[in-house]
């Protein structure tokens, strides 16, 4: 977004936004990017607004400090050299009797009437309460945030395939019976993607 969003979003003035939208870049916490918003170009189009954006930069805190990643990278390189299929599919059948029980505990505490809509919200509420950033798009839903990044990155096949076994979980656990997961890896976002039933893809990576 521009210094203008984040000036109304947060109520303040646009100089006070830039200051500190400009002081977060200093951090390396956002990333910048120009370009004409009104879609003008040549002579009188204006000059470029400068966007931000999140960083690729992470940040954990935990107080006392754990390193949980540090167990998980540990426990992927176990798995990816073990080479063994059956510890594999014992990966994702965890992975996704974990996701049905978080979609299926989703569809317990909200109450609606059963419509696709209702089913939308609950799969967005684990979605996000998992660490994934969905964004909704023709009638697909993407990820635009891999909660696994980092062991991903060193165990992409394992934790691409346990990803989606997870996500085929929550699908089944919230009932949306019109999506499924499928595989379609993009730069700087999920590996998996949620389809409408019946909607063609061809997934570049395989995990499974």
């Amino acid at each position: 977004m521009g210094r203008d969003e984040a000036a109304r979003a947060l109520r303040i003035s646009r100089a006070l936004a830039a200051f500190h939208l400009d002081k977060l870049v200093r951090q390396g916490l956002l990333e910048t990017s120009y370009r004409r918003l009104t879609g003008r170009r040549g002579p009188g189009a204006g000059r470029p607004a400068k966007l931000y954006r999140r960083s690729a930069h992470q940040l954990d805190l935990t107080l006392p400090q754990r390193r949980y990643e540090l167990a998980g990278r540990m426990l992927a390189q176990a798995l990816t050299e073990a080479r063994s299929p059956t510890a594999v599919r014992a990966l994702r059948r965890a992975a996704r009797d974990l996701g049905r029980g978080l979609g299926a505990g989703a569809r317990r505490g909200r109450r609606g009437a059963g419509t696709s809509r209702d089913r939308l919200a609950r799969l967005l509420t684990v979605l996000e309460w998992c660490g994934f950033e969905p964004v909704r798009s023709n009638g697909s839903v993407h990820l635009a945030n891999c909660p696994f990044a980092a062991l991903a990155n060193e165990s992409r096949a394992l934790v691409c395939g346990m990803n989606l076994a997870l996500l085929e979980g929550v699908l089944q656990g919230v009932e949306a019976r019109g999506m499924r997961a499928v595989l379609d890896p993009q730069p700087q976002s999920c590996c998996v993607v949620l389809r409408t039933a019946g909607r063609r893809y061809s997934p570049s990576v395989s995990g499974r």
